[in-house]
């Protein structure tokens, strides 16, 4: 299983236990889908992806699907014949596809991982999404770089081919396009993010290859923030919609926290932001973090998603916050490992291949070494390294 696929698996088990509890719930009540689609962020690309994706879709038998960044579907459209297969597995407007509802899915992984996802039949979680395979790509705010949600092309085999992951690529670049040109158009009073004041910088946290978390301003002001506030801060510039005292509590330990401890957690790391910026929002009921924050690691994953390969690799410097156990961390550290990871080998270049064998810990990747070995020209002087290393981790002659 594919080390993406196997993440989302884990996260899966662990939000629903079993398969047999991953069932879509509508969401949205039919007489609310109207108004909801209305005033969705993504309301302004929808003719676009009609043009774009729906006609092609629905030449070639396949179903397309627009979700937001909570996983839920803002409307299905496509093949009439299969439009009715998605509706017998619950695959409609309204309905809830994140992981939290029904695990593995397209739509639902590419929001928990940030990246593109192919997902083909018994990858899927739910039993019932067995016999379909799925390709989703996310769609960011061009303004803040926030998800705002994810195309989805779902059908038979052709739905997680690869022409139809360059398709959902391309028509993803037109929407956040589009959605910039939309912005733009905007009266001024209008445009600025309700979390953003018009004036303020961005704010990153740098967490790959630290054992604690820095945050910067984009003025040179920085702070080391402790281990749990490094792995507070991370969780909640992933999870952008906020989390419950409850789900934060579980993503930090295994066992949870009692909810006095993670409230002076909140207000300790609260007086430490207020030092470096004293207008960062760490809000409550749910925690959630201010949409001008960033991380490291969020860059990676966006690069990815660009087809950025190098760019990724230049700025993947180490794991997430290699010294935690905190089970949310481990999670977004693998995610943020293995997407790389399956971007440069199915995607990358011969010196991309090469590059990401050179970084720390990946010298014993034996899969990778073979990669390498298929694309680098037979004359390259770079082969003999990879054959060295080859042979030294198998003890074979594999030139």
């Amino acid at each position: 299983m594919r080390d993406l696929i196997s993440a989302s698996h884990q996260r899966s088990t662990r939000l629903l236990g079993t398969p047999n509890n991953a069932h879509p719930e509508l969401a949205i009540a039919r007489d609310e889908l109207a108004a909801w689609q209305a005033d969705a962020p993504l309301a302004p690309v929808y003719d676009l992806l009609d043009e774009l994706v729906v006609q092609p879709a629905r030449e070639s038998g396949l179903v397309v699907a627009l979700a937001n960044d909570e996983g839920r579907l803002l409307w299905v459209d496509g093949a009439h014949r299969t439009r009715g297969q998605a509706e017998d597995m619950g695959f409609v407007a309204g309905a809830d596809w994140s992981e939290a509802a029904v695990g593995t899915s397209a739509p639902g992984t590419a929001i928990a991982a940030d990246a593109p996802v192919q997902v083909e039949g018994e990858e899927h979680f739910a039993p019932a999404a067995h016999g379909v395979s799925c390709t989703a790509v996310p769609i960011h705010d061009p303004a803040t770089g926030r998800i705002l949600g994810v195309l989805d092309v779902t059908g038979d085999r052709d739905a997680a081919a690869p022409h139809t992951l360059a398709l959902l690529r391309a028509a993803v670049a037109a929407s956040e396009a589009e959605l910039q040109l939309h912005r733009i158009q905007q009266p001024a009073a209008t445009r600025v993010p309700k979390l953003v004041p018009p004036a303020a910088g961005r704010i990153r946290i740098r967490l790959l290859g630290r054992a604690n978390a820095s945050i910067e301003t984009v003025d040179g002001r920085s702070v080391e923030l402790s281990p749990r506030h490094s792995e507070i801060l991370m969780l909640l510039a992933w999870h952008r919609d906020g989390l419950s005292a409850a789900e934060l509590a579980g993503y930090l330990h295994p066992e949870g926290m009692r909810p006095a401890t993670l409230r002076a957690e909140m207000v300790r790391l609260r007086q430490v932001l207020a030092t470096i910026d004293p207008t960062i929002e760490l809000r409550s009921q749910p925690y959630r973090l201010d949409d001008r924050v960033s991380s490291d690691a969020a860059d990676v994953l966006r690069a990815i998603g660009r087809g950025a390969h190098r760019q990724a690799l230049h700025d993947y410097v180490g794991a997430v916050l290699p010294a935690s156990d905190a089970p949310g961390v481990v999670d977004i550290r693998e995610i943020t490992r293995s997407t790389l990871r399956e971007a440069v080998l199915t995607q990358g270049s011969p010196d991309a291949v090469v590059e990401w064998l050179e970084l720390p810990g990946h010298d014993l990747d034996v899969d990778a070494h073979f990669q390498a070995l298929r694309l680098l020209p037979p004359r390259s002087p770079k082969r003999a390294a990879v054959v060295a290393r080859l042979e030294s981790l198998e003890g074979n002659d594999v030139a």
